[in-house]
């Protein structure tokens, strides 16, 4: 069952780069990443640790339509039907993240970060997040941000990696 709206976390960390490596590390498990809006933000942010490659395999920055097929196992026919911010999108790049690259646990986003690119039903500031543990249901989440392109990104950033550090539990 997907979950359409989640405001993710309660209690944010600090330094949930530094928080989420150890509990990765103590607990022996590997992380990937699928990014679309966020560029790779998740990625720069787990490896400016040092120590990251002791649980984190890699990323992929899927920002076309076509990255997502290709590169994640996106269906075509999920990409046309629900768009590429949806809840059934997020699940499949999550899903692909962790087959990809054989981890324990993965972590992805889509949005609109803007300023354009948004419509009525999606607007600037939506952004889908999914995290998922090898295997099991995917948690997934959408959120509505607001701010500057930049905002909405860093936002997106703290955010997931905050529901990952949760749901790793």
């Amino acid at each position: 069952m997907l979950e359409s709206e989640n405001p993710g976390f309660t209690s944010p960390i600090e330094n949930i780069e530094e928080a989420l490596q150890a509990k990765m590390i103590d607990r022996g498990l590997s992380l990937a990443c699928a990014e679309s809006c966020s560029g790779g933000g998740i990625a720069r942010r787990l490896v400016g640790i040092a120590g990251s490659s002791n649980y984190f395999l890699g990323g992929v920055v899927s920002y076309a339509n076509s990255a997502k097929r290709d590169l994640l196992g996106v269906k075509e026919e999920t990409l046309e039907t629900f768009g590429a911010v949806s809840l059934q999108v997020a699940q499949q790049m999550v899903e692909g993240a962790i087959d990809r690259f054989g981890s324990d646990w993965g972590v992805a986003v889509t949005g609109i970060a803007g300023p354009a690119g948004g419509s009525e039903e999606k607007p600037v500031g939506t952004v889908v997040a999914a995290v998922a543990a090898k295997g099991q249901k995917p948690h997934i989440w959408t959120m509505h941000l607001r701010g500057t392109r930049e905002e909405i990104i860093e936002q997106t950033i703290e955010n997931a990696l905050q529901v990952l550090y949760e749901k790793v539990g």
